[in-house]
């Protein structure tokens, strides 16, 4: 008997009842998130019916209510406003150029009913919604990831509830403001996209973690372990601390101007911003000329310790000087004014791990340097920088010899390997990189990732496999085993 197919109402209402059930005996955080799940399932199953060319209307629509210039501008001198993180032109920049990236990846595939066929093996793959999605986001892009994971749950037909960084507040309840109105333009519900009440928590975010059918997470490593630990099906993403090399077959010029441009880009804000330069010796001193005609300024070693002391405080990167502009740099380490009219800073170091702090992660428009005897010594010095902190992550090489990219790529423990690329540019996906675009990169297992490529679209879908029988495929014991009875004997 054909089982009698509900209305959209039906199932809103439905819905709605059995949330409101979930709720009773709930502590506070936990009925904020149960409220919110409730109108997200509500919308969602609502939304689960749409056809490709409404889901993709929606998608456009959430990705024009970001890339609209006003809004662009607004939200990015918000950011700049309440984090103090970054610049305002560059997250102007970074708001359209990521949402207009995104959006052309989203639209040339295919995320309703039938996405893939292969009669040889006779599986046809369906795509399915997974339901509602809980983002949770970082302040140094509070208006462009979410957004961003926006875009990308609403392709598979999901809902999402965005769990911001405290400090970006205000930016990302303005993005998800403009996308619920994006929503309702086109005749969608608003509660597709939702976000945490103010103030966000720990509490609520892992409540709400604890709720929803997928996490995913971009920020503090401490919210990537809760999000795993939560019992919700999660990705996380690890931490940055990017190196490159320039070996003796570089274009000097061209990986110095490259480097510039990715090091100061929103003021180092990137997790795929360069951290540490790693020359060959034979190239060294060039380097060095090239980088600062590029724009940067090489601090003297007796100031090394002062830009250490100043940059650090108790063990902590300073907020004071993370993602500020030169001027402000120059000042925190007592600089000439030489340095305060550059574009970035050079230090020069030896060292390696924890004693070494330069040799990590600085979120500063500060670039330390690595002397390397040539290009197995640089490799060698790679390695143990990523050992220390970025494994997983991502290294890049200027170089016009391709063998030399193919053995890092080989023997590296990072998920992408650039060769010259500006970093930042090509990391997360770019016009001149076939990496998708996004504001989440994966790691691997090395950081403990579930995924070890760039966040897309792929990771909000579920798929059903339609299985029909096939001539059967079935080899002979001798094709199989054939090798191991040559060698050892049955």
């Amino acid at each position: 008997m054909q089982r009698e197919q509900a209305s959209p109402p039906e199932r809103m209402e439905r819905a709605m009842n059995v949330a409101v059930d979930m709720q009773k005996q709930l502590s506070p955080a936990q009925e904020i998130a149960a409220d919110l799940m409730r109108r997200a399932r509500a919308a969602q199953q609502v939304f689960a019916e749409a056809d490709q060319a409404r889901t993709d209307e929606a998608v456009r629509a959430i990705a024009w209510s970001l890339y609209k210039p006003e809004h662009a501008r607004e939200l990015a001198e918000l950011a700049v406003e309440d984090t103090g993180l970054g610049n305002v032109p560059d997250k102007i920049i970074k708001k359209t150029r990521k949402t207009f990236g995104t959006l052309r990846d989203l639209l040339r595939v295919k995320t309703v009913g039938e996405i893939e066929r292969d009669d040889k093996r006779g599986i046809v793959k369906f795509a399915k919604p997974i339901g509602v999605v809980g983002a949770v986001t970082p302040s140094t892009n509070p208006g462009a990831t979410p957004v961003n994971k926006a875009m990308m749950a609403i392709k598979g037909r999901n809902a999402i509830i965005v769990a911001p960084s405290p400090l970006g507040y205000r930016t990302t309840a303005k993005a998800v403001e403009y996308m619920r109105e994006s929503l309702a333009q086109i005749g969608l519900p608003e509660d597709l996209v939702q976000i945490l009440p103010s103030p966000v928590t720990k509490d609520t975010t892992q409540a709400l973690m604890e709720a929803v059918d997928l996490v995913v997470v971009t920020g503090s490593q401490d919210n990537v372990r809760r999000a795993y630990s939560s019992g919700t099906p999660a990705i996380g993403v690890g931490a940055g601390n990017v190196p490159v090399i320039i070996d003796e077959t570089a274009n000097l010029d061209d990986a110095a101007r490259k480097i510039c441009a990715s090091k100061i880009f929103d003021n180092a804000t990137s997790c795929s911003s360069e951290n540490s330069v790693v020359i060959v010796d034979a190239v060294y001193d060039k380097a060095i000329e090239a980088l600062k005609r590029a724009g940067g300024y090489l601090v003297d070693p007796s100031k090394k310790q002062t830009v250490i002391d100043e940059l650090w405080k108790n063990g902590k990167l300073n907020r004071h000087l993370i993602a500020r502009d030169m001027s402000v740099l120059a000042k925190g380490f007592g600089l000439y004014d030489e340095a305060a009219k550059s574009k970035f800073l050079m230090v020069e170091e030896t060292g390696i791990g924890k004693g070494y702090p330069l040799s990590g992660e600085k979120l500063a428009l500060v670039l330390t340097v690595y002397r390397a005897r040539d290009f197995k010594d640089a490799k060698a010095t790679i390695n143990r920088i990523l050992n220390f902190q970025g494994r997983g992550h991502s290294m890049g090489l200027h170089t016009t010899n391709m063998a030399r990219a193919k053995e890092l790529a080989e023997d590296l423990s990072v998920v992408r390997v650039l060769i010259n690329f500006a970093h930042t540019f090509g990391n997360g996906g770019g016009f001149d990189s076939g990496l998708e675009f996004t504001l989440t990169m994966g790691c691997g297992s090395w950081q403990k990732n579930s995924i070890s490529e760039n966040l897309n679209y792929k990771h909000f879908l579920n798929i059903t496999h339609l299985v029909t029988p096939i001539p059967e495929d079935k080899p002979s014991e001798e094709a199989l085993f054939g090798p191991h009875w040559q060698k050892y004997g049955k």
